[in-house]
């Protein structure tokens, strides 16, 4: 029996080593898939990195340097700007709960405007705030609503203006309560 049981463990010895043998070669064989998967998705970005560096040499570099030619041609110069007071106003609501509180800079033609708006500063007041209480918050509670606001204060505006006119109005506050 003793030989039996030395058999025995000699037989699990084996076993044992067999199974070691068998998690080192399985080791390697996650290790190369992993390496595959990253050769893979390496190669992936290279390819498209050279697609994109291909497009521009097909015709991607000219449609680019064309757009940064039409910039040039329309820059975005901004105007002199003339701040405002703050306008506080009752909306005409039905119910009449309602406020605007509404912050703004006019953006000006030209500088030499800027003595003239001085000059009819209480003139444009006026309208703006006789524009702003005629307003309904839903003619105003929307983007499309604000955007016809403001072309609207502007017509306005510029009709009192003699110099120049106001090219662009920018709401730097517009609150509703």
């Amino acid at each position: 029996m003793a030989k039996k049981d030395q058999a025995e463990k000699e037989e699990e010895k084996d076993d044992g080593e067999a199974g070691e043998g068998a998690e080192k070669k399985g080791f390697p064989l996650k290790l190369v898939i992993l390496l595959v998967a990253v050769l893979v998705l390496g190669g992936g970005g290279f390819f498209a990195w050279k697609m994109g560096r291909l497009n521009k040499f097909l015709g991607g570099e000219k449609q680019a340097h064309a757009s940064k030619v039409e910039k040039k041609e329309a820059p975005l110069d901004v105007g002199p700007t003339r701040s405002l007071d703050t306008f506080l106003v009752n909306l005409a609501d039905p119910n009449g709960k309602r406020y605007l509180k509404v912050k703004m800079d006019l953006e000006l033609s030209e500088d030499k405007m800027i003595p003239e708006l001085d000059k009819r500063l209480p003139q444009l007041r006026d309208t703006i705030l006789t524009t702003l209480c005629s307003k309904t918050y839903e003619e105003i509670g929307t983007l499309e609503g604000k955007m016809q606001l403001r072309m609207e204060i502007m017509a306005r505006l510029n009709q009192h203006l003699k110099t120049g006119k106001v090219k662009n109005i920018y709401f730097t506050e517009f609150i509703v309560q």
